[in-house]
């Protein structure tokens, strides 16, 4: 783990500054979104506000000076915000090439890419990036880098919150699931199996729509859409759907910021200890699994001591919650 430099933190913090400002103005220029226009209804013209693509909308009164008035402000508006997210889009650019100088670059693209499309639907508070992609996050917020031998991986785990209404997130989704936003990040993404939980592109890097296990009461399958993903129940999750989350902006390969939300780091040490020692666990993953564990819990021993570990994490299991001693916290 090497501490990042003066220099590495101080456009870290400016990329996670534009980032936050972009994405303000980013949901300011949708609030804008399918338009205002005049419709005419029995030879009468009237101010007709756009809700959807199929032309669903709002009657806004006769055309008046007060309607026309409306119209003017909205497309000025409308113009200031497109114009303001250019300009913010234009200082990202700048930005990517600076981060990629000082090797800040380093989310995969591909994971970076779904976040994103997350992010801009309102759904990365739905989703909790588990496992080794996670770490990214970890990083961005400890102001470090992990050694890349802990960090290479051809997969994502998205541990969905089932709690959340489904017909809210299917409607962000837009009508395509979650399989539609992957194709949005990479149009190569396919099912790898019909009515599976696994998508992978042609790459073959995978992604997992996990949820925690559910009780006899819960038989309905977890899916956005006709062919999308159903999520999968794994056990031990409960303790990570119920643990503190950590939001963080981190920086990807191209240089452009990723917006992540990843467990607690505190849990995501303890829990990745706990599977290290599973019978069941395959036995090539679990030295690496302690090694992460140990390297995230020693980024919060030295870079978060506001985070301790003498605090109750009552979200995790008294048996995940032991892996204290194998983690010397």
């Amino acid at each position: 783990m090497l501490s990042l430099s003066n220099q590495q933190r101080l456009h870290l913090v400016n990329t996670q500054q534009i980032h936050e400002a972009r994405m303000a103005t980013f949901r300011h220029v949708r609030d804008y979104a399918y338009g205002m226009r005049w419709k005419t209804i029995r030879g009468v013209d009237y101010l007709f506000r756009e809700r959807d693509r199929r032309g669903n909308g709002k009657l806004m009164g006769r055309r008046s000076p007060e309607t026309e008035r409306i119209l003017a402000q909205f497309q000025e508006g409308k113009a200031k915000a497109q114009e303001r997210l250019a300009g913010l889009d234009r200082q990202l650019e700048e930005q990517a090439r600076l981060n990629k100088a000082l090797r800040l670059a380093r989310v995969p693209r591909v994971v970076a890419r779904i976040l994103r499309e997350l992010d801009e639907q309102n759904l990365l508070g739905a989703f909790t990036v588990l496992g080794t992609q996670a770490m990214y996050a970890y990083e961005a917020a400890g102001g470090v880098q992990f050694l890349l031998e802990l960090l290479a991986s051809g997969d994502v785990d998205l541990l969905y919150d089932a709690r959340r209404k489904l017909t809210l997130t299917s409607a962000r989704l837009d009508g395509g699931g979650l399989l539609g936003l992957l194709k949005k990040a990479d149009r190569s993404f396919e099912l790898v199996r019909k009515r599976g939980f696994r998508a992978a592109n042609a790459g073959q890097f995978m992604v997992d729509l996990i949820i925690p296990p559910r009780s006899m009461r819960e038989s309905e399958p977890i899916a956005f859409f006709a062919d999308d993903l159903v999520a999968s129940e794994v056990p031990g999750l409960q303790w990570l759907i119920n643990s503190p989350k950590l939001d963080a902006v981190a920086v990807d390969e191209d240089g452009l910021p990723v917006p992540f939300r990843a467990p607690d780091p505190r849990a995501f040490a303890l829990h990745k200890a706990w599977l290290s020692q599973q019978p069941e666990r395959d036995p090539v993953k679990k030295p690496r699994d302690l090694a992460q564990a140990r390297a995230v819990a020693q980024l919060v021993r030295e870079a978060m001591p506001h985070l301790s570990f003498d605090a109750a994490l009552t979200s995790l299991h008294g048996d995940v919650r032991t892996m204290r001693k194998l983690l010397d916290v």
